[in-house]
């Protein structure tokens, strides 16, 4: 079992090409970065309901841990040039010894293009997208945890990553030489959480199962 501890309250940096690094746990040590989805319009960034409802959770049971969750500049699948480079921003930042990637949606297409830096050990993906035309070689020697929800499906309007997607990637992940698991979720939808009207993010269902696979992971990584 876990020690749980109180977590000191999150500072926020502000990275060189403009995107957020919200930063809880030690000052030094393993890290944990944590990468938000996007969409196909061009937004501005915003923290994930579903990273912050997991940090908030994971952060007390791995006290030892730095969880350092990003905000990009911007948030769309069609600037995933730009992603790449403020993931790349965030683990220059943290400067961690070991780094394990936590990638939501789009975030885990992030997560593999940066995979390659020396301090990556793993990326745990959730519900990743992870197109066909995503090199997957900086995952080689690398740990590939991937958890889906088996009932995640784009709709008009709403994203979402059918879970075949995923399993495709990574497929093609084990291919490149990652080694790793790929675990579905009976029940769950796409995403942990969501951003309520007063802010605060609202669990989805199986949202602790989300967060069972993700500690487990963790203490995997931390071990």
């Amino acid at each position: 079992m876990h020690t749980v501890a109180r977590v000191s309250s999150p500072t926020v940096a502000t990275l060189p090409a403009g995107a957020e690094l919200r930063v809880r746990g030690p000052a030094t040590g393993d890290a944990v970065i944590c990468v938000n989805g996007g969409r196909s319009k061009r937004v501005e960034g915003t923290w994930s309901a579903s990273l912050e409802w997991l940090v908030d959770r994971l952060a007390p049971q791995f006290p030892s841990l730095r969880f350092a969750e990003v905000r990009y500049r911007v948030k769309s699948w069609q600037q995933l040039d730009w992603c790449i480079e403020d993931a790349h921003e965030a683990i220059a930042a943290v400067a961690a010894p070991r780094t394990l990637m936590l990638g939501f949606s789009m975030g885990g297409a992030v997560s593999a293009a940066v995979a390659g830096e020396s301090g990556v050990v793993g990326v745990l993906g959730l519900a990743p997208w992870l197109p066909e035309r995503l090199s997957l070689a900086g995952l080689r020697g690398k740990r590939f945890r991937v958890v889906h929800g088996r009932l995640d499906r784009a709709f008009p309007g709403v994203p979402g990553v059918a879970p075949g997607s995923s399993r495709s990637g990574f497929e093609r992940a084990l291919s490149a030489g990652a080694d790793g698991e790929y675990t579905l979720l009976a029940g769950a939808v796409h995403g942990v959480a969501l951003r309520a009207p007063w802010g605060a993010p609202v669990p989805l269902p199986r949202s602790q199962s989300w967060l069972h696979v993700c500690a487990d992971e963790l203490a995997r990584f931390a071990a």
